[in-house]
């Protein structure tokens, strides 16, 4: 087992870090808008000259307060980013000058409404039958209403050249935590998956863009030569497994933990903090908005129907990765991806003959034995 590398406590860190940093930058009159989900297009925002940021809604903490106004039985991730909200334990929320949401379920877009009380909001009306022609234009409409609102929000012009340079920027980063992520090809792996997940996750709280992707390459860079030496964190015969579904941030812990403690290894996280949102670049030759409206209509989310991107993604990471088993994580209340379960199984159970395990959570640690318990029979399984 060799040690980790220092980079990695920055960027599991690297939330903490941002707090402060954000701080500064306002004092310093940048402005800061708080997103909620990857169809935000934060090209826009950068080309705006202001600072996105993905706002807390991981953590059990604050669902209490946020059941005083929601019912019990919606999102756990829903009722934190409101209960954050409304408890003031977010200085991400805090610092941001507007908020950016989109109508991906009903729980979230009814929940927006009362941030909208709060703070500037804007919702982004979403297309859910896929990127037919219809959509794509009602999609581009969304985006350019998005950019109007952001200048007149800022007094600001994002001109074309702005954007395209958004754009590309943007797509830098998505370059680097993809070289970061696909080290997962390597057989064994070079880190595990949770250390993966920190970087994935901890990459999009670092306010410099140019530091993050430095910093993610230098990382990508030092593990490489690591494992060219000889170094190595997992066994050759590890069971590969991909975890799909919804976001993970707030379960990492009860999930990610319990695989790799029983002797998997998690090589590729389809999530929307994962692959899913960052494999697709945004086409630079194009017009921008209809270049924006391609690559964020095709996130393959569950709110989307029907949705073949997601089970033709699944399909290539399952073969790419060499994965040899598939975790699909609902979160309690998710209607759409507890409902895509039966395809994402069917995919897995009878076109890729592996195993499949669905698992249904939420962010408090009542069910972590028994999650333990069930994960340790799939690895086991596996390893059979």
């Amino acid at each position: 087992m060799i040690n980790l590398p220092e980079a990695f406590d920055t960027f599991s860190e690297a939330r903490k870090a941002g707090f402060i940093e954000i701080m500064k930058l306002k004092e310093e009159g940048r402005k800061v808008v708080g997103t909620y989900c990857t169809f935000t297009p934060w090209e826009i925002i950068m080309a705006a000259g202001a600072i996105p940021i993905s706002l807390c809604g991981t953590s059990n903490e604050p669902i209490a307060a946020a059941e005083e106004v929601l019912p019990r039985n919606l999102c756990p991730l829903i009722k934190s980013s409101y209960g954050h909200a409304i408890t003031d334990t977010c200085p991400y929320f805090y610092f941001s000058d507007m908020l950016v949401g989109e109508t991906t379920c009903d729980g979230k877009k009814k929940m927006y409404e009362y941030l909208g009380e709060i703070k500037p909001m804007h919702i982004m009306q979403l297309p859910q039958s896929g990127s037919n022609g219809k959509s794509l234009a009602l999609w581009r409409d969304e985006i350019i209403s998005l950019k109007e609102r952001v200048e007149k929000e800022f007094n600001v012009e994002i001109t074309y050249e702005k954007l395209k340079k958004a754009i590309k920027d943007r797509n830098e980063q998505r370059k680097a935590l993809k070289e970061f992520y696909e080290l997962a090809l390597f057989c064994p792996p070079p880190i595990s998956g949770y250390e993966m997940f920190q970087v994935l996750n901890g990459a999009n709280f670092k306010t410099s863009k140019e530091e993050q992707v430095d910093s993610v390459a230098a990382l990508t860079k030092q593990i490489k030569e690591l494992y060219d030496k000889g170094a190595r964190r997992n066994l050759q015969d590890s069971p590969r497994i991909l975890i799909t579904g919804c976001p993970i941030g707030g379960v990492s812990e009860k999930i990610v933990k319990a695989v790799e403690d029983n002797g998997g290894v998690i090589v590729c996280f389809e999530n929307c903090s994962g692959v899913k949102a960052i494999d697709t670049l945004v086409d630079e030759d194009k017009d921008p908005f209809e270049a924006l409206a391609e690559k964020y209509i095709s996130i393959a989310c569950s709110c989307m129907s029907p949705n073949n991107n997601r089970i033709e993604l699944l399909s290539e990471l399952i073969d790419k990765y060499r994965v040899q088993g598939v975790i699909d994580v609902i979160l309690q209340a998710c209607h759409t991806y507890n409902i895509e379960t039966y395809s994402v199984k069917r995919l897995v159970n009878e076109k890729k003959n592996l195993p499949y395990i669905s698992i249904e959570t939420d962010y408090s640690q009542n069910d972590t034995g028994q999650l333990k318990t069930r994960l340790a029979a799939f690895v086991e399984m596996l390893d059979a």
